[in-house]
């Protein structure tokens, strides 16, 4: 197991670097790629053209937020706003560029990390479960290792890197949090909520896998299964006082304990964080309208739905058709569809705080106002640290051509309404309601196949206490 364990870690390094090259070469291309003009990769509240302009309005001592441009935060112009002013060498693509290489790196590390935290977690619980022998049975593929390259090699994410937007930082953020949920660490886990969710809102959600992260630990089998098994070895077991006995109760406790300390600390730590990040913009836009109009401009800005550029998404068609009297009705059953899903999900799931934080991603990525490829990009990284869990799911390739033809299709589409005008909205529509399509059989398939390897692992603790 040990040597099965160190035999991929040189070919990750290798893959991992090959990587960071490959994006390293793309970026004296990356201003001819016009990778920022695409809907599927650059959106309104991404957009790193649209970055600069506010930030060329700050420092024209007007309002960032004027002209209807920015819809970022703050804090993002103070950091990346210096690095677009250089436009006539081309250096300022460049820059920006290389940040997103660089936070894709520490995105990918810290997903490996997960998946090391991950596979470790699923090993012991097999083995506490008496099922040590389908270790050695079957062979575990090192989720980490293959989740991470996933994440670097996959085209949204290349696209997304290349395409001059803020999606890459938020993803990393949001791979912080979850990196600090597992590891134990509630500050870190705080501070990478805080900074996603104030960045896109949408994060928001994770505040609950990341609670139960951090009270009952990684993902593992259902917590009735640890207790049929110690039910049925105290049945066996003569002597009740016994040392393995005492054992069995103690591990029983372990189980089915959530501990509130940490989530009191994340709690107490992201308030902090939110007061600090609140306290930094407010001084940023003391003389533009204070944290008032900040809301207004970006996560007014996000619910409404005022703008209704193409994208990849469904609801710039919605609103663009839909009467102006219904509007206020249809944008709270958007959004208010996201909040509807949240509890049933972590009731049924909540023993899986991880794969719970994949879902929430993937139906944000559907339902959100301005989606791109950035998104999927995270929630496919964050889906391959279950590929032992879903080895068995059904309609993979069915799914895998079905991105890739929306991949293809998608940009076709575009060029023939834009540009060509042999087409019209509808064609490209059509790409986007695949797109949600298929997003949806995603979720479905790989919550039912995880939900039935649980279903397997309770058949085999069955069929062994027989025995």
């Amino acid at each position: 197991m040990e040597a099965r364990r160190k035999k991929p870690k040189p070919r990750f390094w290798r893959w991992a670097a090959a990587s960071m090259l490959f994006r390293l070469a793309l970026i004296y291309f990356a201003k001819d790629l016009n990778l920022a003009t695409r809907p599927e990769v650059s959106t309104p509240v991404t957009s790193l053209r649209r970055l600069a302009e506010g930030y060329w309005l700050k420092q024209s001592s007007m309002s960032p937020y004027a002209g209807s441009m920015y819809h970022g935060s703050p804090l993002l112009l103070a950091v990346l706003g210096p690095l677009t002013e250089n436009k006539i060498d081309g250096r300022s693509y460049q820059l920006c560029s290389l940040v997103s290489v660089i936070a894709d790196i520490i995105s990918a590390v810290l997903i490996r990390a997960i998946g090391q935290s991950l596979q470790f977690a699923y090993e012991k619980n097999l083995k506490s479960l008496g099922l040590g022998k389908l270790l050695e049975d079957s062979e575990i593929l090192p989720s980490g290792d293959i989740a991470a390259l996933v994440y670097l090699w996959n085209p949204f994410t290349i696209v997304t890197c290349m395409g001059f937007n803020t999606t890459p930082i938020e993803n990393m953020f949001v791979i912080i949090s979850l990196y600090g949920a597992c590891k134990g660490r509630a500050p870190l886990a705080a501070f990478g909520w805080t900074i996603a969710s104030h960045i896109s809102l949408y994060p928001f959600v994770l505040i609950v896998p990341v609670i139960l992260l951090l009270g009952y630990g990684p993902d593992a089998p259902p917590k009735k299964l640890f207790l049929q098994l110690h039910s049925v070895k105290d049945e066996d077991l003569s002597l009740s006082e016994s040392n393995t006995n005492k054992g069995l109760r103690n591990q029983r406790k372990e189980v089915t304990h959530f501990s509130w300390r940490p989530v009191l600390v994340f709690l107490s730590w992201a308030f902090i964080w939110a007061a600090y990040v609140l306290g930094l913009c407010g001084i940023f836009m003391r003389d533009f309208g204070g944290l008032q109009e900040m809301f207004k401009r970006t996560y007014g800005f996000i619910l409404t739905v005022k703008d209704l550029s193409p994208n990849i998404g469904v609801l710039w068609y919605f609103f663009a058709e839909v009467f102006d009297f219904f509007r206020s009705f249809f944008l709270i059953v958007f959004h208010a569809n996201i909040l509807f899903m949240i509890p049933p999900l972590a009731i049924r799931l909540y023993h899986r705080p991880c794969f719970l934080a994949f879902v929430y991603m993937t139906i944000c990525t559907m339902l959100k106002s301005y989606p791109s490829v950035g998104d999927s990009a995270l929630y496919l990284g964050l889906l391959a640290l279950f590929i032992n869990e879903l080895s068995e799911m059904s309609f993979s390739f069915f799914m895998f051509c079905g991105y890739v033809g929306i991949s293809l299709l998608s940009p076709v589409m575009h060029n023939l309404w834009i540009w060509r005008g042999t087409g019209n909205a509808n064609f490209y529509f059509a790409t986007a309601m695949g797109y949600a399509c298929f997003q949806v059989i995603l979720v479905v398939e790989s919550v039912s196949s995880t939900l039935s390897h649980d279903r397997k692992i309770a058949k085999l603790i069955k069929a062994s206490s027989i025995a």
